[in-house]
Order: structure tokens, then C-alpha cells, then sequence
């Protein structure tokens, strides 16, 4: 039996072909239309329907990076199952450099969404509608805030014998967050409708940071193969497991200053450890930032000009700290060129 196109936005895309398709979203004040890009790829054979996507928030761009190099590789000519690329959701901040939508709304906290509320809450009907309720699976590509950068890692609810489980052991980041859904979230959407999900954290807002994007490229594919969507093992050897945090805190500023970090991300510290210093710009007043516990820095501060109680060291706790930080050390031998060098 012949397999059927896959439609989207009213465009048929037929078996072992790639189209890309330009979803209209909205018009700009000045009458300008403003459209989601989606390219979808569909195989000759059966198999999931992979959604692949970053830029719901506008400024954080190392998934855009991520998506492009997923479309050039050249394991896609032998897909089973199609996959839809979208590398920017959120088109209006990503404009404007801007993580949220021009009436600033976090676009990640309008699912489902509605055809007559908000701005964020109807892209994001137009996305659910048109592209995430078509996909069996999704990997949503994000990165830390604005000034702020996180180890790669994998955000996901994780249940015994699910296949969001087995997604987030086979992407290969060094880290495994099991994170609780927030409530309007792409994640809280598909993960209540039974669609297996999974976040990628890494790297910064506005920046490309290539040691966030290489192993994101390579978890997808790692993703594809293990929902047979690619056949054969990849050249490279297999990555070793990755570690699931126990849970996750930050550490604040005790005081408002200028902040020394002492530690780098990625670092194993113990509880109590000086993490870094915040001291006024005569460095009259002065205050330490302590680690609430043993663990591994996934997430730190980049702009060293803070305010009291705002969030540095995001801190991953484990039952074993020795493998996590084993983990990570592995994982940043493997990356080609070499990482930056906070990491």
C-alpha cells in the first residue's frame, strides 16, 4: 500500500520528499505578514512524525543552529517517518531579539492557547492546531535567559516504562532534570495529551555557544535512531549514560553588587562551598555565596552586576555525585573544537 502525503497548512508533502512551508501566523502593524518557517521531510516509509523545534522563546537562538544543521544532515535522505523542523517558533521575538511577544507574554506559558485570547495564546493555538498536535514525539530546543547559561541538559517528566524516558537516555546529554511541567508550557501540553516530550537546555540567549549546539545536533539524531526513524549506529561511540539529578536549587546574592564567580559551570562543589563573591564597587560591603549542597553548577549567571536574591548557581543534586561528575567530565572531553572557556 502506496504510503499517503503528509499535510500541513494545506500543502501536501509526498513520500521520500522535503518541503518547506511557510505557516502564516500574523501581519505586522505596518501590513507586513509574518509567518512560523517549518520544513518538513517526509520518508518513503512509515514511522513517527518527530517535531523538532526552537525560538518559542525569540532570544535564544543555539536551537535555530541546532535546526539548520539537523536539515543538512545526510542521514534524513533514508527517513522512516517524517520530520517537521521548525528552527523559530516565537518569529516576532526573535525579531526583535526579545524572548517574549510584543505584549510580554512568554509565549511557553500560553498552551493550549485560544483562537480569541491573547497574542500568545493565539500563535500558540496556531502552532498547537497546525504543527504539535500532528507530531508523536517533540524535542523542544532551549537555552538559559538572558545572562544566564546552563549545561547541556535534558528537562523531562519521567515515569517508569515511558517513552519520554527512553528519549531523554538517548539524546546523550550528561545530565537528566527530572523537571515538574509548568503549567502553559509546550511541554505541559503535550506531555498531558500523551505525546512523549523532551526539553534540551544549553548554552546562553543570543549567543551561538558551540558546545551546546554540537551535542544537540547529535542528541536529535541519537533520538531519531532510537525511535527507528535512522537506521544503523552512528560512527561515533556510544556517550555514556546520563545522570539524573535528585532535584535542583540556586544559590542568590546575599547582598546587591558586583559578582566574582569562583567556580565554572559544570564544577562538582560541596555544601557550604564558596561559589563566588558580591561586593559593592568600593568593596566596602561584601558577601559570600554559599552552595546550598553537594552537587554539579548546571546553571549559572553571566552579567556580574546583580541585585540581593537574585538567582547565580543553579545547583543539581545526585544520589552519587562521583558518576555526575564523571558524567560531565566525559562529556566535555568529547566536544570538538574545544569548549568555551567558562565551561
Amino acid at each position: 500500500m502506496a504510503r499517503t502525503p503528509f499535510e500541513l497548512a494545506g500543502v501536501r508533502v509526498a513520500p521520500g520528499t522535503r518541503q518547506q512551508i511557510d505557516v502564516p501566523v500574523a501581519r505586522l502593524y505596518t501590513h507586513a505578514p509574518l509567518y512560523i518557517p517549518v520544513e518538513i521531510v517526509h520518508g518513503r516509509q512509515p514511522g513517527p512524525v518527530l517535531l523538532v523545534c526552537g525560538g518559542i522563546h525569540g532570544d535564544e537562538i543555539n536551537g535555530v543552529e541546532i535546526v539548520r544543521r539537523l536539515l543538512r544532515s545526510r542521514q534524513l535522505t533514508r527517513l522512516r517517518g517524517t520530520l517537521i523542523a521548525v528552527p523559530i517558533v516565537n518569529v516576532f521575538g526573535f525579531v526583535q531579539h526579545s524572548r517574549y511577544l510584543p505584549d510580554r507574554r512568554d509565549l511557553n506559558r500560553c498552551f493550549p492557547g485560544s483562537e480569541s485570547g491573547s497574542l500568545g495564546g493565539r500563535v500558540a493555538a496556531l502552532f498547537r492546531e497546525q504543527i504539535v498536535d500532528q507530531a508523536s514525539h517533540i524535542i523542544d530546543l532551549h537555552t538559559g535567559a538572558i545572562h544566564r547559561t546552563n549545561l547541556p541538559q535534558i528537562r523531562a517528566q519521567l515515569t517508569s516504562n515511558d517513552e519520554t524516558e527512553r528519549m531523554a537516555n538517548a539524546f546523550g546529554a550528561p545530565i537528566i532534570l527530572n523537571a515538574e511541567l509548568r503549567e502553559g508550557s509546550l511541554r505541559h501540553y503535550a506531555q498531558n495529551r500523551g505525546t512523549p516530550v523532551l526539553t534540551y537546555e544549553a548554552g546562553e540567549a543570543l549567543r551561538f555557544d558551540e558546545w551546546a549546539i554540537t551535542p544537540g545536533v547529535r542528541g536529535v539524531l541519537r533520538v531519531m535512531r532510537r525511535l527507528g526513524m535512522l537506521s544503523g549506529e552512528h560512527r561515533r561511540r556510544t556517550p555514556p549514560a546520563a545522570e539524573l539529578a535528585t532535584g535542583s536549587s540556586w544559590a542568590r546574592a546575599p547582598i546587591d553588587g558586583i559578582l566574582r564567580p569562583q567556580v565554572r559551570l559544570g564544577a562538582r562543589v560541596a555544601k557550604g562551598e564558596r561559589l563566588g563573591r558580591v561586593a559593592d564597587p568600593f568593596g566596602n560591603a561584601e558577601g559570600e555565596v554559599l552552595s546550598m549542597a553537594d552537587g554539579i553548577v548546571i546553571g549559572m549567571g553571566r552579567l556580574p552586576l546583580v541585585n540581593e536574591g537574585e538567582a547565580l548557581f543553579h545547583i543539581a543534586r545526585f544520589d552519587v555525585i562521583e558518576e555526575a561528575e564523571s558524567a560531565v567530565e566525559t562529556f566535555q572531553s568529547s566536544l570538538e573544537p574545544p569548549p568555551d572557556p567558562l565551561y
